[in-house]
């Protein structure tokens, strides 16, 4: 095996780590829970989950470090998503947010919050 082949496969693993660690955090899970349904800015977790703004940051901060979701500008908001590539690349990880995490409790209660809050109208400038 060449050095160059090593790194390759050694920059891989470390990726998956990074993924196996982004993981590691209820709050993490619950906001892919989330933004797998629908688009979410910082302001829209934080209603949702009952969170404060640094907390909600700090994980999606290790979230995008892990390149399991992204962000796009609208406006002065951030909106999160999932990066669907990493999904299709990691077939656990969609096993994961599309499967297991409907089995718990505090998920599906933000999947109740996520729906009330779409029905109320509210918007990002409305919650900040």
């Amino acid at each position: 095996m060449c050095v160059i082949e090593f790194n390759h496969m050694e920059g891989e693993f470390m990726d998956l780590i990074k993924i196996i660690k982004a993981l590691s955090h209820q709050n993490r899970l619950r906001i892919l829970n989330l933004i797998k349904q629908q688009d979410l800015c910082v302001c829209e977790l934080e209603y949702i989950m009952d969170v404060n703004q640094s907390n909600a940051s700090r994980h999606l901060t290790k979230l995008k470090e892990a390149e399991i979701i992204y962000g796009k500008r609208k406006a002065q908001w951030v909106y999160y998503q999932i990066n669907k590539r990493l999904l299709d690349k990691h077939k656990f990880l969609k096993e994961i947010i599309d499967n297991e995490l409907k089995n718990i409790e505090l998920v599906n209660e933000d999947n109740k919050k996520l729906k009330k809050y779409i029905n109320s109208n509210l918007s990002c400038e409305d919650l900040t």
